[in-house]
């Protein structure tokens, strides 16, 4: 474990401070590469244009026209958190937009497996669609894109995952990650994705004079705004009977909960979609879903954080995808009747309780096997593939995502397929660490050992895949020698960048509660501060964490490691976040420990 602080570039520290920025802020903000504070204008007339995203104007017009001859349009979504909220964006867009015949349909993740395939096509046309719309998947369905155009069905991919060889064959795609796109935000989630497409329909439609009132080219702002219902905005007695302009800021909570919860890299257009989400929700002004979300994780929304989406909510729609029916989370976001969410909720909070529960065995369990790969105070090989055949599919991925932080090593766990027609296939989720790009290896893989992995896709730090049955131990031994072939010791090595030392005068719960409020995550790293302490005193809480009081800077504070239980030495440097404990109404600050530098 190496505990490294940031470099803080001194000028634009300087510059942001002299701009009003609290002097922690501007340190915490320059050494994120921010340079000046017009960086920080989180407005939505700093987002980047639709114009930017390749096909964006296709889509546009194929929407229009499908909506003009009253068309039908079934959305076809993924089963994660992402695809929950960029279908119901979709939904709720395209009828605040005009659209009279709208529905979704979402695959099952076991029976169906990932993206738009031939199957899910055919459904798509029995439902009697005209034109089928993908979100946050489509971009590697080529044979299911063939069978819903040889269905005859018009076909719009909207996505952002890396697409493979081919692209299919759609009648527009917008993806900001296909070739020829010169989109700066990579990292647009598919719910930021499909948000761009409907602001760039908006302008289609007001170009053809279907609205009464003239629009700016993003979404309007305004604290009075509707909470977003699914229905078409109401009609204006102007001029000849158009409908007004419907505003899409509405749609900016699902949005940021996607956006989130998808742990994409939160680039400067990302965060600005976040903090406007964040916005509404802190004045009140979301839908009933979010509400009751909100009310079942026991998280206060005028105190909305960007952890609530990633820790809280995010979780309880996706355990809806895993363990029983993504329907459920969409459904939840979609309904304005607030007893209706209430319910919907509560079943989503009873899956991620299970889900809890699942895994939390599958992870003692799956440790236990990674660890005995190698020797007792040995090294771990360069990537750990771990398989049982009574692991549940639905949790893989979040089983490999703590065994990687665990063991600092890209990490594939693997469950045996539950899906009709697949025996002995194993699927197989897997989480990666920085230096080591996870889709590429996939792919590396694949073409040394054809026939090994019968599909797979997804990014640089997740990915999936299936094997064909009884091949388990050549992946192991494959993905092992590619990691061993990319990464250095250096790579292998476990780093905490935190943000250095920590004034004791910033040890505030307000402060504390102002740092919350900013928009953190992915590429843009929560504030970890570092210093050697004097640990005063040390017990196990719970049986699984550390309780600690600590001597920081001559003042005494309590501190908790979850999930840690060896004892620490009496001076200790220690990578630790800030958190404000609440008991008896009193609110003291307290160190939530990251790691520990061991001399």
């Amino acid at each position: 474990m190496n505990i490294v602080a940031r470099q803080v570039p001194p000028r634009a520290a300087w510059a942001l401070e002299q701009a009003g920025v609290h002097p922690l802020l501007a340190r915490l903000f320059a050494a994120r590469g921010v340079l000046s504070h017009d960086e920080l204008d989180d407005g939505l007339g700093r987002l980047l244009p639709p114009a930017g995203l390749k096909g964006i104007d296709a889509a546009a017009r194929l929407l229009a026209d499908a909506i003009g001859a009253q068309q039908r349009i079934c959305i076809v979504a993924d089963y994660d958190c992402d695809g929950a909220t960029a279908c119901a964006v979709a939904l709720r867009g395209l009828r605040l937009l005009g659209a009279q015949h709208v529905d979704y349909l979402v695959p099952d993740r076991v029976v169906d497996g990932y993206g738009l395939t031939a199957p899910i096509a055919r459904r798509v046309k029995e439902r009697g669609a005209d034109l089928l719309v993908t979100v946050d998947n489509g971009i590697a369905s080529v044979d299911g894109v063939a069978q819903a155009k040889a269905l005859g069905l018009a076909v719009l991919v909207t996505d952002h995952h890396l697409p493979g060889e081919q692209l299919p064959a759609a009648d527009a795609i917008v993806n900001p990650n296909q070739p020829g796109c010169g989109f700066e935000s990579k990292a647009l989630a598919g719910v930021g994705v499909m948000f761009y497409v409907l602001l760039a329909l908006r302008s289609e439609l007001r170009a053809r004079g279907i609205f009464d009132a003239p629009s700016t080219a993003g979404p309007t702002q305004g604290a009075n705004a509707p909470s977003g219902g699914s229905a078409a905005h109401a009609v204006a007695s102007v001029g000849a009977n158009k409908p007004l302009q419907p505003r899409l800021e509405p749609l900016l909570p699902l949005v940021a909960l996607g956006t989130v919860a998808d742990v994409v890299r939160l680039d400067a257009n990302n965060r600005r979609l976040v903090a406007q989400g964040l916005k509404r929700i802190r004045a009140g002004h979301a839908s009933a879903g979010i509400t009751a979300l909100f009310s079942a994780a026991g998280r206060r929304m005028d105190a909305a954080t960007s952890f609530d989406f990633g820790f809280a909510l995010g979780p309880r729609i996706n355990a809806a995808g895993r363990l029983s029916d993504m329907s459920l989370g969409i459904e939840c976001l979609l309904t304005d009747d607030a007893s209706q969410a209430a319910q919907l909720a509560a079943q989503l909070d009873a899956i991620n309780r299970e889900r809890r529960d699942i895994e939390g065995g599958m992870r003692e369990q799956a440790l236990l096997m990674a660890e005995n790969l190698f020797e007792e105070g040995a090294e771990p090989p360069p990537a750990v593939s771990v398989f049982d055949a009574d692991f549940h599919e639905g949790v893989v991925g979040i089983v490999a995502s703590r065994i990687k932080d665990k063991l600092h090593r890209p990490t594939f766990v693997f469950a045996t397929s539950g899906a009709p027609g697949a025996q002995g296939e194993l699927k197989g989720s897997g989480r990666s660490i920085a230096g080591f790009h996870l889709r590429d290896a996939l792919d590396l893989v694949a073409k040394r050992y054809p026939g090994v992995l019968l599909k797979f896709g997804g990014h640089a730090m997740a990915a999936g895949c299936t094997l064909a049955a009884g091949q388990f131990a050549v992946f192991e031994q494959a993905l092992a020698q590619v990691a061993r072939e990319w990464l250095d010791a250096a790579a292998l090595t476990r780093r905490i960048d935190t943000d250095g030392t920590l004034a004791s005068e910033y040890c505030r719960a307000d402060l504390v509660d102002t740092l919350h409020r900013e928009v953190w995550g992915q590429g843009f790293a929560p504030p970890t501060f570092s210093e050697e302490v004097e640990v005063l005193s040390q017990r196990l809480v719970g049986e699984r964490h550390l309780s600690l009081k600590l001597m920081h800077q001559g003042r005494p504070m309590d501190g908790i490691w979850f999930g840690h239980t060896e004892q620490l030495p009496a001076r200790v440097l220690l990578a630790f976040r800030l958190d404000v404990n609440e008991w008896k109404g009193e609110r003291k600050v307290q160190f939530l420990v990251e790691g520990a530098q061991l001399k």
